[in-house]
């Protein structure tokens, strides 16, 4: 730990998740994630979300590509400038997979909804304006969340083929191996921050949970602009 690090002997990841396990909780309890599981969501309401979740991404991939230009080491730099890369190829393709299935043509799709838009720009604040280690935090939830969501869902799965190959996804080794290296980053920034950018961490880490909620409650809305 350096001079300016926190006194704290607690992981910092500890303390994140405990700080929003009741966040957690009532993402696993939200009607959208139930109906992946019990094959019962409309497709309406998951075309919504895979629609949503291709303009989040293109946007999460920027952000992803600010912390890599940040990073304080070449391997934190090829970590996030992969994972950025990862967010347009890998997972785009997927939802293309979906979008056909879905009956949809990609040329064709409503823009961004309105949590769409303040989760994403919140991301984009928090990575360009704060320091790098607020920006880790930030974008964290979105790994973790997604893997824990997989993890959970999994054990069910769906009678859905289209469903159960999403929840395969986000629950299996594949992503888990995306997800750990950018937990220990999590840690060591934790143990190195001063205890004041410790806390901003830890905020910047509810409020995007809180939106990682909101996004899959306004897919089960398909939340459009009122006006």
């Amino acid at each position: 730990m350096s001079s300016t690090g926190t006194a704290t002997t607690t992981p910092l990841t500890t303390q994140l998740w405990a700080g929003c396990e009741g966040v957690f909780g009532a993402i696993l309890d939200h009607p959208f994630l139930a109906g992946l599981a019990t094959g019962e969501l409309d497709r309406e309401r998951f075309a919504h979300y895979v629609v949503q979740d291709a303009h989040y991404l293109r946007r999460y991939a920027r952000a992803l590509s600010t912390l890599a230009g940040r990073a304080p080491d070449e391997a934190t730099t090829a970590m996030f400038a992969a994972h950025a890369a990862n967010a347009i190829a890998v997972e785009q393709a997927l939802h293309e997979g979906f979008l056909a299935e879905l009956g949809l043509a990609a040329g064709r799709l409503p823009g961004p909804a309105p949590t769409t838009v303040a989760y994403t720009s919140y991301l984009l604040a928090v990575t360009q304006g704060g320091s790098f280690a607020e920006g880790v935090a930030a974008v964290l939830p979105c790994y973790w969340i997604y893997w824990e969501v997989g993890k959970a869902l999994l054990a069910r799965s769906s009678p859905d083929p289209l469903y159960a190959r999403w929840i395969a996804t986000y629950g299996g080794e594949e992503f888990a191996a995306v997800v750990r290296p950018v937990l220990d980053l999590t840690d060591r920034l934790g143990d190195d921050v001063s205890a004041l950018e410790r806390a901003r961490m830890v905020e910047h880490y509810a409020t995007a949970s809180r939106y990682e909620w909101m996004f899959w409650d306004a897919a089960h809305r398909m939340e459009v602009w009122p006006l």
